[in-house]
């Protein structure tokens, strides 16, 4: 079930059952010190897993998790519930309740809905989805809910919740991104290796996504297109921090202003996931 563990930042998945799933430990951050391995993953949901019984029952042993933040709707997590797990606090933050039109909380639904492909593949028309997706990033900085939820997440990781935690929505990649980019900023991770993490989900996400596109390619959608929702581009994340230096001025200033996670937070925050 496992591979060998790498301590390279942004190594492979140690569950290929979990392709998008990674450590955020390893990257140069404040002072030169590196975010500490092994007390903080993304991923995706655990979908993969649903008929392993054997695998999943091993993830928290294998990743030593005590907390799992499910960014989802309501929705989500009820057609996908997160595996229950003995002695693992689960903690959902429906990031996205707020959006009148969220792609990323109903993309699964509209992909198994055969009269949806149609209105799909009219809204990948163009610029659509390149317009719709930065859209959502911008979101995820000024929705309430979103606020609240990532507000919630930091609190946690400041010691409300128990480390090792894992965070996750459906793909890993949208909601789960941000959550990821604005860690790893605040930590003082440069921004192209904050860019490169992020980007990283085309490789380990997509390939593995192959039965969709097909799925929806014989349903009548366009394949190819769905790779702009599917996949991530560093025009998305540039949105999200774009929209923090509109509203806020600065990413410090997010994070005070936006979630309530005032300087002294922040700092705490460092020396809880920077190495000494």
């Amino acid at each position: 079930m496992t591979e060998p563990k790498s301590l390279a930042p942004g190594a492979p998945s140690s569950i290929p059952a979990l392709p998008n799933l990674r450590d955020l430990g390893g990257w140069s951050g404040t002072d030169g010190r590196a975010v500490r391995h092994g007390m903080l993953f993304r991923s995706t949901d655990f979908r993969s897993l649903a008929d392993n019984a054997e695998a999943t029952a091993q993830v928290p042993a294998l990743l030593g998790l005590r907390t799992v933040y499910d960014l989802r709707s309501g929705a989500e997590t009820e057609a996908m519930p997160d595996p229950k797990w003995a002695d693992v606090a689960e903690v959902h933050l429906d990031v996205l309740a707020d959006a009148q039109l969220s792609v990323p909380a109903n993309l699964a639904t509209v992909l198994t809905d055969p009269e949806g492909i149609a209105e799909v593949n009219k809204y990948l028309a163009g610029d659509g989805a390149m317009a719709a997706m930065a859209g959502t990033y911008r979101e995820m900085i000024t929705l309430d809910s979103a606020r609240r939820s990532y507000r919630r997440f930091y609190e946690g990781l400041l010691g409300e919740d128990r480390s090792p935690a894992l965070f996750h929505c459906t793909t890993g990649k949208d909601r789960t991104g941000w959550a990821s980019a604005s860690f790893l900023s605040l930590m003082g991770v440069a921004r192209e290796d904050v860019f490169h993490d992020y980007l990283l989900t085309n490789d380990r996400l997509v390939p593995a996504l192959a039965p969709v596109f097909e799925r929806f390619a014989a349903a009548g959608g366009d394949a190819e297109s769905l790779r702009e929702i599917l996949g991530v581009r560093a025009e998305y994340l540039t949105a999200a921090f774009d929209e923090v230096e509109k509203v806020h001025g600065s990413l410090e200033a997010y994070f005070a202003e936006g979630l309530g996670i005032d300087a002294g937070a922040q700092q705490a925050l460092r020396e809880r996931f920077l190495e000494a």
